[in-house]
């Protein structure tokens, strides 16, 4: 199994499979709207705006498992991350990342690169870099601030 074999829904309701990512880097990012690391969303922006053209994609993935710091529903969390970060990148909807719920892609994420005490998600905004094969190739703790992750990109957008 690899990324492309899993699929997920878009705020919007709209089932995506991941292979629609192949040939590109893609960060995959738990977020979370009501956190201390919420304001990683303009990083994040950032980031995407920088590298879309050269190939890669983020996608965030709301949940409310830490604190409950995104008790929204998908409707306001996507107004708020247009709203206050300008987010252009995909949004999914809110998932479970940990525990029996959690989203399969998740449990394959927290499998391929576990953390630093295990596999399981510490905070919002842990992230996951996926090669343009699907491959999972790091995976950054939530304090990692987005703009720390531009080397790592690079050198995946030159291979």
């Amino acid at each position: 199994m690899n990324f492309y074999d899993f699929s997920a829904k878009k705020m919007n309701g709209q089932e995506v499979k991941m292979e629609k990512y192949k040939g590109k880097v893609v960060l995959v990012v738990n977020t979370a709207s009501k956190c201390g690391l919420t304001p990683q969303f303009k990083e994040l922006e950032e980031l995407y705006k920088d590298y879309k053209d050269k190939g890669l994609e983020i996608i965030g993935f709301p949940c409310n498992q830490f604190a409950s710091q995104d008790p929204g529903d998908n409707k306001e969390i996507s107004e708020f991350c247009l709203i206050n970060y300008g987010v252009s990148f995909t949004m999914f909807e809110k998932i479970d990342v940990n525990g029996e719920n959690a989203h399969p892609l998740y449990k394959y994420l927290k499998n391929e690169a576990k953390g630093i005490l295990n596999k399981e998600i510490k905070w919002n905004f842990s992230k996951f870099l996926i090669d343009s094969e699907g491959n999972v190739v790091k995976r950054y703790a939530p304090i990692t601030k987005p703009s720390k992750l531009r080397g790592d990109i690079e050198k995946l957008l030159k291979n």
